[in-house]
């Protein structure tokens, strides 16, 4: 458990719109529990679809309480952009971590968890076991 610091999330979305639906559908399906600092980090600084590093770092940056940053990330060059800035080494917060997730039910799993204090390896832990989620 944290020092009563909540984890930051991030979702990186090659689509603005994308990237903030999933950010309040997982903040709303979290319930009422603490609120989980959530930043989208959706399209290009132009609105367009891509990703944006600045924008990455930016919401990073936001959500960053002390108790590390779950980034997860929608498509191949999403995580490309996101590898390159933990590259980077001084671009993200210290303890920012790139979580091999499913991004819509990573996101919810990731949120839900933070609100209830869990440390970053518990986030991750619980977006990336969301691969074993079956619908059948």
């Amino acid at each position: 458990m944290s020092d009563g610091k909540l984890v930051g999330i991030v979702l990186v979305s090659h689509s603005a719109e994308v990237a903030a639906s999933v950010a309040e559908l997982a903040k709303g399906l979290a319930g009422g529990g603490p609120e989980v600092p959530v930043a989208p980090a959706g399209g290009t600084e132009g609105g367009g679809l891509g990703t944006s590093a600045e924008l990455i770092a930016a919401a990073a940056a936001a959500v960053d309480r002390g108790a590390g940053v779950a980034v997860l990330a929608d498509l191949g060059s999403a995580v490309l952009t996101v590898k390159a800035l933990l590259a980077e080494g001084d671009e993200l917060p210290a303890n920012t971590r790139l979580v091999d997730a499913p991004f819509v039910e990573g996101a919810v799993a990731a949120v839900v968890t933070a609100a209830t204090g869990a440390d970053l390896a518990a986030v991750e832990a619980a977006a990336v076991e969301a691969y074993t989620y079956r619908k059948v």
